[in-house]
């Protein structure tokens, strides 16, 4: 099977192709149905590669399928090809399974869209980016599907682009990813230029090569690449403002899959992080930082989705914590979890949006799980996953990252700590904003639509299956025992030999576990007693939270009106007195020139004849001077 791994790309690339000439025809709901099925598949056979691999002695699962060779110039020879190993398998196995999931919600929440099928071929094109991006074999292949996503993200989050705030907001996630995009490719650069080389394993096998200060440029560069598609300070503004695109592209590329591109790509590079100890401890720094200020924004914000765009963020930055702290299996662990419970909360508010006919503002919610209770389940058990209220998903997996924090710098690990009961309060917050309280929805909407109600199967299938997910993916990562950490062994082929080990005893897990526990369960109690029974407390929510620290206003005021004032400026001081006056100077001086010549050409031959004597008479005494001398 694993020759046939070129397939989970070519598949969804196929159904993206084949919607893009015939869409149209099939119309709604075929054309849903045959994109859900091209992901479905790729699923199946990343379970039968997955498979496979997994049948292989430990230090054999590493499997390179070369395809054809792309770019022969020079010394430059970069090649087509897959590099199926148990890092990028597990990437694929839940982005090809919760791509499957979201497109099949997809089907219910876009029904009554005009632009149905162009929605699914933009989501088929998405997750074959994506899977180019993670089984590349070297960089620039990976860059491929890196701009690939980038470009599908602009165009779901831009879907609805007759809306100025959707168009803006697709523009905005294009620009700042660029900056991101710029540093990658630098990086790229220099690993070509030192090394002649941008395979992976052709770069690892040589990093003897390289001095420690070209090591340490190289991961602080593709950190900025990382930065920018992982929405990381200072370059997390745009996550929040994508969430103008619809909500199964939320779900799908801004909490499950694309967002978590960044810390693939650092895990990936794991033994060039594991030689830069400086450049782990800016990843490490720049993620907490991160994880903090994002948690602290999303405790006062009303939109329902952007709730959860400042809780991915702040998700994110736990990711980089662990990858700064050497925890390499943490930081994946903590990201399969995310997909989980992240994509079931996304899933969950797209059916209140959906149930409420488009609503999002969370003080015109309240009293919603007696209409909605399917949602109002999945909806809890995926609050109480990212709370890490044990035993569900987070509270292994993030306490696997706390760990490894705590073992690295006590500060990193009290503000993660900070930031999990900010956790645990915010999404608590959002969740009895929702389904608690007065139900203020009944003023602006029964009247004209009824009472709102849980969607049809094909979306509750979808939120099912996350929840199930959400509350048992821990199982796959126990600490309790060597036989027990499944996804640690399988990952040691790929990180083992970098992979720092916390220096905490057993004594020492434990009781940062219940720690761990007190702090969710005190975050969970206090939204409770905060929220469960009222909705207006604006002194918890002071307004530089609801404007996100003023970071968006001041990249606003320092970039966006400095650079127009300059370009006016430009335009109407440097561009017209300098640059104008310059050139017409220039055309005045040939003008008048050529005025005062003309009058030379008088059109009588005895003045030329003077002329051309007075030429010679002066030509024959510069010649006899010359002579004498």
């Amino acid at each position: 099977m694993l020759h046939a791994a070129f397939l989970m790309i070519l598949l969804p690339l196929a159904g993206s192709c084949v919607l893009a000439a015939v869409g149209r025809k099939l119309g709604n709901p075929r054309a849903g149905w045959l994109a859900t099925a091209m992901v479905a598949a790729s699923f199946v056979l990343s379970v039968a590669v997955f498979s496979s691999l997994a049948g292989r002695a430990s230090n054999q699962r590493s499997f390179t399928q070369v395809l054809f060779t792309w770019i022969p110039v020079g010394d430059l020879h970069v090649r087509i090809g897959l590099l199926i190993d148990p890092l990028s398998m597990t990437m694929a196995l839940f982005v090809t399974g919760v791509s499957a999931l979201i497109h099949l919600y997809s089907i219910g929440y876009m029904s009554h869209d005009e632009q149905f099928p162009k929605f699914f071929t933009y989501l088929n094109l998405f997750v074959a980016s994506m899977l180019v991006l993670v089984l590349a074999d070297n960089f620039l292949f990976s860059f491929l599907g890196w701009e690939g996503v980038g470009l599908c993200s602009y165009l779901l989050v831009a879907f609805w682009f007759d809306r100025d705030s959707a168009a803006s907001a697709g523009k905005k996630a294009f620009i700042v990813n660029r900056i991101g995009d710029f540093g990658f490719l630098l990086a790229m650069l220099l690993i070509f230029t030192k090394l002649g080389t941008l395979n992976y394993h052709g770069v690892f096998a040589h990093l003897g090569q390289l001095s420690h200060g070209t090591i340490t440029a190289i991961v602080l560069l593709l950190f900025l690449g990382a930065a920018g598609k992982s929405a990381q300070l200072p370059l997390f503004t745009w996550l929040p403002d994508a969430m103008e695109g619809p909500t199964p592209v939320s779900a799908l590329i801004h909490a499950a899959t694309m967002v978590t591109a960044g810390v693939y790509l650092m895990v990936r590079v794991s033994p060039m992080l594991h030689l830069a100890q400086g450049a782990s401890l800016v990843v490490a720094a720049v993620g907490v930082a991160t994880a903090f200020v994002a948690a602290s924004i999303a405790c006062a914000q009303d939109d329902v989705k952007k709730v959860l765009a400042y809780s991915t963020v702040s998700q994110l930055g736990y990711m980089f914590l662990a990858v700064g702290t050497g925890a390499y299996v943490a930081a994946i662990f903590l990201m399969i979890c995310h997909a989980f419970y992240k994509g079931l909360l996304f899933l969950g508010a797209g059916s209140l949006i959906h149930g409420l006919h488009d609503e999002q503002d969370l003080k015109l919610m309240g009293g919603l799980r007696k209409m909605m209770p399917l949602t109002f389940v999945t909806f809890g058990v995926a609050w109480l996953a990212i709370a890490g209220v044990p035993p569900f998903a987070a509270f292994w997996s993030k306490g696997d990252v706390l760990v490894s924090a705590f073992s690295y710098s006590p500060f990193l690990y009290a503000v993660g700590a900070l930031t999990a009961v900010l956790t645990a309060y915010y999404m608590g917050r959002e969740f009895f904003l929702a389904f608690y309280g007065p139900e203020r929805w009944r003023k602006s909407f029964a009247a004209r639509s009824g009472e709102p109600h849980d969607p049809s199967w094909v979306m509750k299938l979808p939120l099912v299956v996350l929840a199930v997910a959400s509350a048992f993916a821990g199982l796959i990562n126990l600490p309790f025992h060597p036989a027990w950490d499944f996804l640690a062994t399988w990952l040691a082929p790929v990180v083992g030999s970098v992979l720092v080990h916390a220096n905490v005893g057993t004594a020492g897990r434990w009781e940062l576990a219940i720690g761990d526990a007190v702090l969710a369960f005190a975050g969970v109690g206090v939204a409770w007693k905060l929220w469960s029974k009222r909705w207006d407390r604006p002194e918890l929510e002071p307004a530089v939270l609801r404007a996100g620290w003023g970071i968006d206003a001041m990249y606003d005021t320092l970039v966006a009106k400095t650079g127009t004032a300059l370009s006016l400026f430009a335009a109407t001081t440097i561009d017209t007195s300098l640059i104008d006056a310059a050139v017409n100077g220039v055309a005045s001086a040939v003008r008048s020139t050529g005025e005062s010549v003309r009058r030379l050409q008088t059109g009588f031959v005895r003045s030329y004849a003077l002329g051309v004597m007075l030429g010679l008479v002066l030509l024959l005494v510069w010649m006899l001077t010359r002579a004498v001398s």
